[in-house]
């Protein structure tokens, strides 16, 4: 009878270090959530996109004497770049959307527009310097 032994060698395993503080879970869920709200803005910005080129075809396809039941150009326009945008951005587009807002707070907040707007403005109603 022919035995086989093994040498098994107990090494510790390496695992990735499980952190079960609350910001590891705060962070981890602010990225999940990313991920998640970006797919569905990216999923509305596709029915966006899908309905104004339905209601464009409506439109160019309509009879005149109901144009007063149809969707306006701009709205349809509008449909079909936003729609464009958030299908092809999603979670991108509207994070650097926000952060051109937040600069814009933070430099109100600042007083820098301000002060370059009175400054300009100062020198508009001085006239010419001579």
């Amino acid at each position: 009878m022919t035995k086989i032994y093994e040498a098994a060698v107990l090494t510790q395993a390496s695992l990735p270090s499980a952190a079960w503080d609350l910001t590891s879970f705060l962070q981890n869920a602010k990225s999940q959530i990313q991920l998640w709200g970006g797919l569905l803005l990216m999923l509305l910005g596709a029915v966006g996109l899908v309905w104004g080129g339905v209601l464009l075809v409506k439109k160019l396809m309509a009879n005149p004497q109901s144009a007063g039941h149809q969707q306006s150009w701009g709205t349809i326009a509008l449909l079909i770049l936003v729609g464009g945008a958030l299908g092809t951005g999603g979670w991108s587009l509207i994070s650097t959307v926000g952060s051109g807002g937040q600069q814009t707070i933070t430099d109100l907040g600042g007083g820098t527009v301000i002060v370059q707007n009175v400054d300009q403005f100062s020198r508009f109603l001085s006239g010419p310097s001579k």
